[in-house]
């Protein structure tokens, strides 16, 4: 019993709910994100606080154990992980909320087992899928885990029949729940059901290519979402519920978000095996005799600091040198000079929407320069230089103009309409589709070949100068 009563427990659970969606909404903004964070980590602070007061919860000795060690892991990996590493961490996070779902699901049933004649039909359900949903959840995110951090092999991982038997696994595990409810003391049928659900969680992420990774952590954090739903049910606690379907529900708009700028559909980044074959063919041969244009810091200065406007696109690689803040600078000193700069933002730039939002935030570039695709594009025409900064596949034209193109029909920031483009890439390597980049040849677009930080350091150095 608790020292709330009923009444008090659920009422705290509907303030910290409403707390949950307010941050929430103030998320979708970068000017209002930080908030919405602060306002989501009060709600779930009134919600633990409201259930370790609740008399049902015992040893408190392993609670605050569990608090103290969880604590002292996230601080440390607040300050080690870099922002390119964020994926790599979410799938991790994801993961470990699928474990915790899972581990919910099978003490549950185990108690149920031990305590009661019969299993109630409701409890035998809600475990079946806590299982299922947390045990893929589980064993997925670990294998995009590996896949994006580079201890497997980011290429997608086939074999003959390799959906066939997919299927026949969810058809045992169908029938085994089937069973299970009939009988659902037989604890070798529950086992294995456990064992089946963190197999296809394995086999459903490795047919995955690196580039469609983040998607597949997207998608599996709305599944630790659904996870957690199931244990509230399983449980009878309506805050779970209610938290696991907000996060449930957006990660699927997540997903959709990113599939939509990709121009694909989710069936078809889970079995098309993207990257293993297509996308490799079309670069071989693909530079043949075209021509790159090259140009140095200082000529990259002069056109820069001439024009009247220039639109900078970062990418993932600004993200991995850790150049925002180099940015900041150059775009200061051009303004200096009176000329307009803004950011053009491609929903999946670097690995997760909002990834190079987040990076520019950082150095505290003012939100009303940064602008999304469908903004800028229309602008680019008349824009003198357009700077991409270690972008890739989201500025390729071939997207856009060559129908045999692995990522035709994908929308891209059309950066090759611009007066002038200058692209700050270390090689002519292609992109996470493995897909040559043909505004590399064009006849208005020069190279600066080298390090994120180091380019824009020089170019900085030299803008001061004009």
């Amino acid at each position: 019993m608790s020292i709330f009563g009923p009444t008090g427990i659920e009422l705290s659970y509907l303030i910290a709910s409403s707390l949950f969606i307010i941050g929430l909404k103030r998320l979708g903004s970068p000017a209002t994100a930080r908030q919405g964070n602060t306002i989501a980590a009060v709600g779930m602070l009134i919600a633990v606080v409201v259930t370790l007061l609740d008399r049902n919860v015992l040893n408190y000795e392993m609670i605050l154990l569990g608090i103290a060690a969880g604590s002292v892991i996230g601080a440390i990996a607040a300050q080690r992980v870099a922002m390119t590493e964020m994926p790599q961490m979410v799938g991790l996070l994801n993961g470990l909320g699928g474990a915790a779902s899972a581990l919910v699901a099978v003490a549950e049933f185990w108690r149920l087992l031990g305590t009661a004649a019969a299993v109630p039909l409701e409890a035998t359900i809600t475990t079946i899928l806590g299982v299922l949903i947390g045990g893929v959840t589980l064993t997925g995110s670990l294998v995009a885990f590996a896949k994006l951090q580079g201890i497997m092999p980011g290429a997608p991982i086939t074999f003959q029949l390799q959906q066939p038997f997919n299927l026949s696994l969810l058809l045992i595990f169908l029938t085994g729940s089937a069973y299970l409810i009939v009988e659902p003391h037989n604890v070798p049928i529950f086992l294995g059901l456990v064992g089946i659900s963190l197999l296809l969680g394995v086999l459903f992420v490795i047919p995955i290519g690196g580039a469609d990774t983040p998607v597949v952590i997207s998608l599996l954090n709305s599944y630790s979402g659904l996870a957690a739903s199931a244990a509230g049910f399983i449980l009878g606690n309506n805050m779970l519920i209610i938290a696991g379907a907000l996060v449930g529900a957006s990660g699927i708009i997540l997903t959709q978000i990113m599939c939509k700028a990709m121009n694909r559909s989710i069936t078809n980044v889970l079995f098309s095996a993207f990257g293993s074959g297509a996308a490799a063919t079309a670069t071989e041969g693909a530079q043949g005799d075209k021509v790159v244009h090259s140009i140095d810091p200082e000529e990259g200065a002069m056109m820069l600091g001439y024009a009247r406007s220039v639109v900078i696109v970062p990418g993932y690689g600004m993200a991995v040198a850790q150049a925002q803040h180099s940015v900041r600078e150059l775009a200061d000193q051009l303004e200096r000079l009176n000329v307009s700069v803004k950011y053009a933002i491609h929903p999946v730039a670097g690995r997760m929407p909002g990834h190079m939002n987040v990076l520019l935030a950082e150095a505290n570039v003012p939100y009303p320069q940064l602008c999304d695709m469908e903004d800028i594009n229309p602008d680019l025409d008349r824009t003198d230089v357009a700077l991409v900064i270690g972008a890739n596949d989201v500025v390729n034209p071939a997207a856009r103009d060559n129908a045999s193109s692995p990522i035709y029909g994908m929308p891209i920031l059309e950066v090759d309409k611009a007066l002038h483009t200058i692209v700050i890439k270390r090689g002519m390597s292609a992109g996470f589709a493995g897909v040559d980049n043909d505004l590399f040849y064009k006849d208005k677009t020069m190279m600066m070949f080298g390090g994120a930080k180091e380019v824009v350091d020089k170019l900085v150095s030299e803008v001061k100068q004009l």
